[in-house]
């Protein structure tokens, strides 16, 4: 049987996994009784309720002669780096746009991606049944994006075939009333204009994996497309370190893909993506060929680390109360597990702490992490995030960052003013009907904490998209931090609605009576720019005296609840968040408050010897 290789690339939402969902429904793939259910490539928990796609993950699908690979990949630009790597795996790709909102941010990263690697997309115009859609102003910018990243005139005449992936329609025409219900066009459209992969099957064996997994079976397992040659079960070959170490190793499993199932095969050969087991230290971007012939594949590009920030174990009073995983053993090996599949994940024990280092991609990256660990039993407490900042000819830079806003007109004043103070640098603005799109140019760091409260200044109406776009010398101006105070509990014991009473007098709660408190955590928002620490644990006093208050009932306003993200854009650099399977909540790192107001004068004092300095 013939092969074909293809990812499918887009800007997160645009509906790549809802698509592949119908490619391998209309296929014939599954039986008449199998249950299929929505976005089936989205298997992480995490993934089904966000609705976006955090690991690559490939299938397989029969249509006519031909078995066609299919790499499904994420389009947040926190696991970009994939979208790279997978561009090595396939011959061809599908690039889907939103037939409404048109070419956004990531369609420029995804397209130069397979541009770079000169593979010619098949273009998909997404949600062609989509209110105000417009399909040919969407060709339009797609091929304004050919033109801008310098693609080959042969590249400019790419097919488009329209879709709708949600109702399982498309069609050749621009036209919503030609959709048919079938997938036909595009699987026709894949076997005449995407390439055969261009192997040797009588060469010998050689692979490079462009993705890794892991399970608690077989460990480590690389995937890959196999370039020339065949393999077998059992077969010794060669791994050729990146550098530049041979070791040889046997072929325990072998895998291969079809449907939602991954299944053990005996023999592959070139051109098939396959999977391989076998080898504890096997690594992406490596080559693994027959022992008597060694030749290296080019090495592929790992994305390096932009964001880091601290894990530890719980030091809370709460300890202990709620995981199951809370010691500094369990969560070592479980960030080393990660590790194993996720090649831009790093981290590094801190020196005599049971504290680590660990460093991603982006705020969504480490927050997916966390959010499982937290799922699985873990108990921990992490950092701030912040930007890795890296020397390069003798001079310190920190990632910057392509911003797309689009939001109401009415709200454009204070979204300038909010992101000039964070060192953004307006490149353009357009309006149309009331909708204005701005692009800027921001420090990464700029954007740590903006989210949340660009959600607040647009009322929930903006759209934000921001991809990584280059290292420059070291904005030198603070940016980031939080500049309003916050309420820190000074006793430990459940809040009491005669104290909180008091309380939320000086700012917004974020805890209601009955909720556990200890000295150091942070109970609510100040309305000053200082924190001010306050008992939430009072109880009213007993007496026999009789008030003419007694019969009044005690109303509270509701507190603010904030998730996971939210939290992490909240604290400032002397601030946790504690993380349990129920709930987080923000602390102080020190949790003592006399101690905490000397390290506060000694900070405030050395801030204002440094401002004399300069």
């Amino acid at each position: 049987m013939k092969t074909k290789n293809i990812a499918i690339i887009a800007h997160v939402d645009h509906g790549k996994t809802t698509l592949v969902n119908q490619l391998l429904t209309q296929s014939g793939t599954f039986r008449d009784n199998e249950a299929v259910q929505d976005r089936m490539m989205d298997s992480n928990t995490i993934e089904r309720e966000r609705g976006i796609t955090i690991l690559a993950k490939t299938t397989a699908i029969h249509y006519k002669d031909y078995k066609i690979n299919i790499v499904d990949t994420p389009g947040h630009a926190d696991f970009g780096g994939e979208v790279e790597r997978i561009m090595h795996m396939v011959d061809g790709c599908l690039l889907l746009v939103d037939a409404f909102e048109g070419t956004m941010p990531q369609t420029r990263f995804v397209l130069k991606n397979a541009l770079e690697n000169h593979i010619k997309p098949i273009v998909v115009i997404n949600k062609i049944d989509r209110a105000n859609a417009d399909a040919q102003k969407a060709i339009d910018e797609v091929l304004d994006l050919f033109i801008q990243l310098g693609a080959p005139d042969e590249f400019l005449d790419f097919p488009v075939v329209y879709a709708s992936a949600l109702n399982g329609t498309s069609s050749l025409s621009p036209d919503p009333k030609d959709q048919k219900h079938t997938m036909d066009p595009i699987f026709d459209t894949i076997l005449k204009y995407c390439p055969d992969p261009k192997v040797d099957v009588d060469a010998p064996f050689q692979w490079q994996p462009a993705l890794l997994d892991y399970n608690d079976f077989v460990g480590r397992i690389g995937i890959g497309t196999i370039r020339q040659g065949k393999i077998r079960v059992g077969d010794i070959v060669t791994d050729m370190k990146l550098d530049g170490t041979t070791k040889d190793f046997k072929i325990m499993k072998l895998y291969t893909f079809l449907g939602m199932h991954r299944n053990e095969v005996i023999e592959a050969e070139a051109g098939d993506i396959c999977a391989i087991a076998g080898y504890p230290e096997l690594n992406v971007g490596e080559t693994v060929c027959d022992p008597k012939h060694l030749s290296a594949l080019p090495k592929l590009r790992i994305d390096e680390p932009t964001l880091q920030m601290e894990f530890g174990t719980n030091t809370s009073p709460l300890r202990g109360q709620d995981g199951k995983f809370v010691t500094a053993r369990v969560i070592e090996d479980r960030l080393y597990s990660e590790t194993q599949r996720d090649v831009s994940l790093r981290f590094a024990r801190i020196p005599n702490s049971e504290r680590w280092t660990v460093s991603g991609r982006g705020e969504l990256h480490l927050g997916v992490l966390i959010e499982n660990m937290r799922r699985e039993g873990f108990e921990l407490e992490v950092s701030k995030p912040t930007v890795i900042i890296k020397e390069i000819d003798g001079q310190k830079c920190e990632p910057y960052e392509d911003v797309q806003i689009d939001v109401p007109s009415e709200f454009v004043g204070d979204i300038m003013e909010t992101l000039g103070n964070r060192g953004a640098q307006l490149l353009d603005m357009t309006d149309n009907n009331n909708i204005s799109r701005l692009n800027y140019v921001i420090p990464s760091r700029g954007l740590l904490g903006f989210i949340n409260n660009f959600l607040t200044l647009t009322k929930g109406y903006g759209i934000i998209n921001h991809s990584f776009k280059e290292y420059r010398p070291v904005f030198n101006k603070t940016v980031g931090e939080r500049q309003i105070g916050v309420l820190v509990c000074t006793s430990n014991g459940p809040a009491t609605s005669f104290a909180l009473q008091k309380v939320e007098e000086h700012g917004t709660m974020f805890i209601e009576p009955g909720d556990i408190c200890y000295e150091g955590m942070v109970v609510g928002e100040h309305r000053y720019p200082v924190d001010i620490a306050v008992n939430c644990t009072e109880q009213k006093p007993k007496n026999n005296i009789r008030s003419s208050t007694k019969e009044m009932t005690i109303v509270l306003k509701a507190p603010r609840r904030m998730s996971l993200e939210a939290c992490l854009d909240y604290i400032n650099e002397d601030e946790l968040v504690e993380v349990t399977p129920s709930t987080y909540h923000i602390r102080k790192r020190i949790l003592s408050t006399p101690e905490r107001k000397k390290y506060d004068a000694k900070r405030k004092a050395e801030k204002e010897a440094q401002a004399k300095g300069n």
